[in-house]
């Protein structure tokens, strides 16, 4: 018997985006549709009834998460569907054909591998710089992989038996899940095949900023839950965040207290730019320069998502209460 795939799609005021998501999943026609929405105001839901999915409305009374989102989701699909398989997809992006047969063959020949992933791709790569290193970030190594993405196929069983994502996370949901899958010897893999397009619609530095510092959070949040964990996820990324960002204060502070010379730590900067440049110009082109840049600059968001954590972490208010915008 072929193992049922069913399709969860989270958004909320994603406009055409969504309408383009939830068309690609009924091209696909391999199982239910179930769209969770995040109080839209727009008219995602209408629009989402009248392309057929089963719609579920968040409790707006409750912070919203995209990992609530998708746990809501997951659910309805398990106590209404009964799938084998959920494809989870974020609502600004639309399913590649052929990927679902691919993923499900993938799930059905291996029973310890609980998530499959393939290839997420910008879909206006070159409408900014920030979209480009956004598909930069999406092409991970392809085989085992230490997590996924929020597009990803799962074994409905292996997702319910770890609990879920973690509803309260704003960011960082998928390693933080993949790390209790993993922890219960199961895999994760990446393929080397087209799942999703994406648009990431990021056209201003402020956009990409708030990201990076929902990055920061997320690597903060999620390495302090596991800090006792022998994985140690994300914990050298925080770290990193810290340490850079650590450099130009110190230089600044000790040039005008001690000496000048001081001043000499702020090459730093421009030689890990340097590094990364070097070790990315053959596989990225003309984009290892940005990509050099940014990653640099982006630690100084990183540290700033870091510490709003641990600030808020000590005032003890939740991380689904913090907004980014």
């Amino acid at each position: 018997m072929t193992s049922r795939v069913g399709f969860v799609a989270i958004g909320r005021n994603e406009g055409e985006r969504l309408v383009a998501c939830l068309k690609s999943l009924g091209a696909a026609a391999k199982g239910p549709v179930v769209y969770v929405d995040s109080g839209s105001t727009d008219d995602s839901v209408a629009r989402a009834v009248d392309l057929g999915a089963d719609v579920v409305r968040l409790d707006m009374s409750v912070p919203f998460t995209a990992a609530r989102a998708r746990n809501a989701g997951a659910a309805r699909q398990r106590d209404t569907f009964g799938v084998d398989y959920i494809q989870f997809i974020d609502g600004d992006c639309a399913l590649a054909g052929g990927w679902i047969e691919t993923a499900r063959a993938v799930l059905d020949a291996n029973s310890d591998v609980a998530a499959v992933c393939g290839r997420r791709r910008e879909i206006r790569p070159d409408a900014s710089v920030y979209n480009r290193l956004c598909d930069i970030e999406w092409d991970t190594p392809i085989g085992d992989a230490q997590a996924c993405g929020g597009d990803v196929m799962m074994r409905a069983d292996a997702f319910f038996a770890v609990g879920g994502y973690r509803a309260s996370l704003i960011a960082g949901e998928e390693p933080e899940l993949c790390l209790r899958l993993r922890e219960k010897g199961l895999k994760i893999v990446r393929l080397d095949a087209d799942m999703t397009f994406h648009d990431a619609a990021m056209t201003r530095f402020g956009e990409w900023w708030r990201r990076s510092m929902r990055a920061g959070h997320a690597f903060a949040e999620v390495s302090d839950l596991h800090r006792g964990s022998p994985q140690r996820i994300w914990a050298g990324e925080t770290r990193r965040a810290f340490l850079w960002s650590a450099v130009a204060p110190t230089a600044l502070l000790f040039a005008g207290t001690v000496s000048p010379l001081y001043l000499l730590l702020l090459l730093a900067y421009p030689a890990q730019a340097a590094r990364l440049w070097l070790g990315a110009r053959r596989r990225l082109g003309a984009d290892a320069g940005p990509f050099a840049l940014y990653t640099v600059l982006g630690k100084f968001a990183e540290a700033a998502g870091g510490v709003k954590y641990f600030w808020n972490r000590a005032r003890g208010k939740t991380s689904a209460l913090i907004e980014y915008k």
